[in-house]
């Protein structure tokens, strides 16, 4: 008990520091902790699939047999990493856990949470390569799921549905998380495509999310991933403290420094340019960095409001009741979520790793952000994420721009691959603040961001 309540002051000092914009202090132990929970130590939740569906998925790619290096033919397959620490044969973003059946595999945060670029692996980066929907769709196949599941996990590779889920997880509970006799039906909505944030920005924010509709410093609010049926309220609630030290693991990380030579004469032009254009939403940077927290309504960005809008009040109603949002914050208040009607400008510290931009990643590169004349409607890339598939003049992933959408007899997985930003969800219109640019300015801003 005493642990318990050690580990929770020590990240509410925390969380104070961080909205002073100070970065906090934690826990080495604390850290430590996160650091192996967010990677499955403990295991949390209970197997999905059983190792012997993980072992036959081939089966759902149209091959005959097998193929010879299997482990690496699904890692390309679905957008999946080598784990960088020792992971027993899985990729990262799989562990191994026992349930009720026996051993098998679940997926774990680094699943969308580990990314890789530019040849390095950088746990706290959004998955820009991960085809969710063909790695659920795959698996419960593989292991003959007598259900589908009512909505898409995905639409295009490298984004999420993150509202969706969570709505069919929480109907099947009521307020105190116990299992409901008979499910409440949510709002889902279609078409959401969302970038996963880079986890070292939640030290300088004091709401998170794309909307900045959750408060930053709320542990309880990631604990929707343990809302699997088969775990009961008590086994959630005893977490609590694994979500803590979760919580301070993510304030340790800094953000990754570009790899690539800069030139200092030109960044310093650019911060000059910054400082005009950028920094009023989304800070200044430096020993004195500042960082302003905004929610940009949006008329006032423009970027596609497919996500913001899909946050509605019967969801959030019913969310703000239960146990999950009952966490106090130091004013005694609980910690609610918001409907905020827009999105929150982001800090940039590692924006050269983030790529692609806007919450919907409908943007390759930086270039493209500060140039909005200049995006392509379609384009596709390889996936791959070595230093040959970054493009460190133009910030962000080297892509193939298409003259036409993917043809409707595509398979699901290779459409998957051509992001259509003509479609709901996926516009990448808005954020012009970069046209009045020119060329010359918009390359001396750009290096000025390889410096963040």
């Amino acid at each position: 008990m005493h642990r318990c309540l050690a580990a929770l002051m020590i990240v509410l000092v925390a969380n104070m520091s961080a909205a002073r914009g100070q970065v906090p202090v934690q826990s080495d132990k604390a850290v430590a902790n996160g650091r192996g929970a967010v990677r499955g130590v403990p295991a949390m939740n209970p197997p999905l699939w059983s190792s012997n569906a993980l072992d036959a998925v081939w089966k759902q790619w149209g091959v005959k047999e097998k193929p010879r290096d299997f482990p690496q033919a699904f890692r390309d397959r679905y957008g999946l990493h080598t784990a960088p620490y020792e992971n027993h044969g899985l990729p990262m973003g799989f562990h191994f856990s026992q349930g009720f059946l026996g051993k098998g595999v679940v997926t774990d945060c680094l699943l969308c949470h580990g990314g890789r670029i530019a040849g390095q692996t950088i746990i706290g980066l959004g998955n820009a390569a991960l085809d969710l929907q063909g790695l659920y769709e795959d698996l419960s196949a593989a292991a003959a799921f007598p259900f589908k599941y009512p909505m898409h996990f995905s639409h295009v590779r490298g984004t999420i549905d993150p509202v969706s889920p969570v709505g069919f997880l929480m109907g099947f509970r009521d307020a105190d998380l116990k299992q409901l006799e008979k499910p409440i039906q949510f709002d889902y909505f279609d078409n959401i495509c969302s970038d996963p944030p880079a986890w070292w920005l939640i030290k300088k924010k004091k709401t998170r999310d794309w909307t900045g509709g959750i408060d930053a410093r709320s542990m309880r609010i990631d604990m929707v991933n343990l809302l699997s049926p088969f775990n009961d309220p008590e086994h959630i609630k005893k977490h609590a403290t694994t979500f803590a030290d979760i919580h301070a693991f993510l304030l340790s990380i800094d953000a990754p420094k570009f790899p690539f030579p800069i030139d200092p004469v030109l960044a310093g032009q650019g911060e000059k340019i910054f400082t005009q254009t950028c920094a009023r939403c989304h800070g200044t940077y430096g020993p004195l960095a500042t960082y302003p927290n905004k929610i940009v309504p949006l008329k006032t960005i423009g970027t596609d409001a497919t996500l913001a809008e899909a946050v509605s009040s019967k969801n959030i109603d019913y969310f703000n009741k239960s146990w999950l949002a009952q966490e106090q914050g130091p004013d005694g208040l609980p910690f609610q979520v918001r409907d905020t009607r827009g999105y929150q400008a982001p800090p940039l510290d590692g924006v050269w790793a983030t790529a692609p931009y806007f919450h919907n990643s409908s943007v390759p590169t930086i270039y493209h952000v500060i140039n909005s004349k200049a995006r392509p409607k379609y384009f596709t890339r390889s996936y791959r994420t070595g230093k040959e598939d970054y493009d460190a003049v133009k910030l962000g992933w080297r892509i193939t721009v298409l003259d036409q959408p993917p043809s409707a007899k595509m398979p699901p997985a290779e459409r998957r691959k051509i992001y259509d930003t003509t479609l709901p969800g996926r516009h990448n219109s808005g954020h012009t603040f970069g046209d009045e640019l020119t060329e010359p300015e918009r390359m001396a801003l750009i290096e000025y961001l390889k410096t963040l």
